[in-house]
């Protein structure tokens, strides 16, 4: 089974919800990005998002950890029905980051990724690339991040 058999070009596939917790923010930002705005509220409220805000590499963080999720409960799923699902990864990049907004503690990020196009690699038999749109959206619909991504599928 390929992954553009279960995810056909234009179809996106919501992938799980995180609540991004103050003390999460804060944690990641220490080890990751120490800006003042990521570690420290009282800080925060003074900078130009107005609070303790996610660093964009959290929120990036956040829909590989949902993908990752997804995608051992979708493969297990299509084990039970009897199929061999789709062997994935690495990613050779991703293009066109973006974050659009700020993710606020206490903020619910809804993440999905879009399949755009899947083509075989000609250096790779057997081997295909598969191109794809990412995405964060926060509970009130509005998109946080967003990025053009690509995955190895091999058969």
């Amino acid at each position: 089974m390929r992954l553009v058999e279960l995810s056909p070009p234009g179809e996106k596939v919501v992938t799980g919800t995180m609540l991004f917790t103050p003390e999460d923010i804060i944690r990641f930002a220490k080890q990751f990005d120490p800006q003042p705005f990521h570690v420290d509220a009282e800080a925060a409220r003074n900078y130009v998002f107005g609070g303790l805000c996610a660093s964009g590499w959290h929120t990036c963080a956040g829909w590989m950890k949902m993908f990752l999720a997804y995608w051992a409960e979708e493969s297990a799923r299509l084990i039970a029905e009897g199929h061999v699902p789709p062997k994935l990864g690495p990613s050779p990049g991703f293009q066109k980051l973006q974050w659009l907004r700020p993710v606020y503690a206490g903020d619910r990020i809804t993440y999905s990724v879009t399949m755009v196009d899947s083509r075989p690699l000609a250096t790779r038999p057997g081997t295909y690339i598969n191109r794809t749109i990412n995405e964060g959206v926060n509970q009130d619909g509005q998109p946080v991040m967003r990025y053009e991504g690509s995955v190895l599928e091999f058969k």
